[in-house]
């Protein structure tokens, strides 16, 4: 199993990397083949997208949920004030990519949600050799029906060579790119260097992000990811996203103790 840790997962991340990168807590892209997986754990304070690539993912929670993320399929879950959840290997090889959100204080203990959009279900758009997935936000006139509670845009973008596109960003927001899959993109400006895939390019303030692909053979593919921040503090500790140790600590408190939130957590084990 191999999961490359992106943005802030890290055991202690930093005030400042959370205020660069707010409301984003954790990007990675993972592969996980049997027996290997994300056995029994616990999550609360924050949303989590996961968005697979190759192969699948079977996916059970406490609250009843269960099935598999196919390839091309996304997963939203809102930990919200407590979920106990497995993600384990469908086939020999499965590939995705898995984004952590925060949530706001005031929405940090709400009712756990899990929804699952699949391919076919995802909204695209296509113009001038530039395609786009609309996981959410709103690309090229087309808009996704998904709501989401920390307001962000992920799109999925593959640029045919020698194609260009433009996205418009709202100029507070946080915005960053995940390259997928090809070593000659370059974004936002036409003199900048090539950016090669599985690397992160976070973007400084402005209202859109341009990206070329100056290849003349290979497609280019990357997520533009971008998000409203909450400037709020954060601390996090594993599983687990709040707004102070304190908080940290009854969380841990809850889930040992099986209360607030992690109830089930006393009779529940995936299958």
């Amino acid at each position: 199993m191999e999961v490359t840790l992106l943005l802030l997962d890290k055991a202690s991340p930093s005030e400042s990397d959370h205020e660069l990168l707010d409301p984003f807590v954790s990007l990675a892209e993972f592969s996980v083949s049997p027996p290997g997986g994300f056995r029994d754990h616990p999550h609360r304070g924050f949303e989590s997208v996961t968005y697979m690539l190759q192969g699948g993912i079977i996916y059970q929670d406490f609250n009843g949920h269960k099935g598999t993320i196919h390839e091309g399929d996304v997963q939203w879950v809102t930990a919200g004030r407590g979920i106990i959840h497995s993600e384990m290997p469908d086939e020999e090889v499965n590939n995705g990519i898995q984004l952590w959100i925060n949530l706001s204080s005031s929405d940090k203990m709400i009712k756990p949600k899990n929804k699952v959009i699949s391919s076919t279900g995802i909204p695209r758009a296509e113009k001038d050799g530039a395609e786009v997935k609309v996981i959410a936000g709103d690309s090229m006139g087309v808009q996704s029906p998904f709501y989401t509670k920390t307001p962000i845009m992920f799109l999925d973008f593959t640029l045919e060579p020698r194609a260009h596109t433009h996205q418009t960003i709202p100029e507070s927001w946080t915005a960053f790119a995940y390259v997928i899959q090809g070593d000659e993109g370059v974004f936002s400006s036409s003199d900048s260097s090539t950016v090669k895939a599985h690397n992160v390019v976070v973007f400084g303030t402005g209202d859109g992000v341009s990206v070329w692909n100056t290849s003349s053979s290979r497609p280019l593919r990357f997520l533009l990811i971008a998000g409203e921040p909450i400037g709020e503090p954060v601390v996090q500790h594993g599983p687990f996203v709040m707004n102070s140790q304190a908080e940290i600590d009854m969380t841990i408190g809850d889930y040992r103790n099986a209360k607030n939130g992690f109830e089930m957590a006393k009779y529940w084990r995936s299958e």
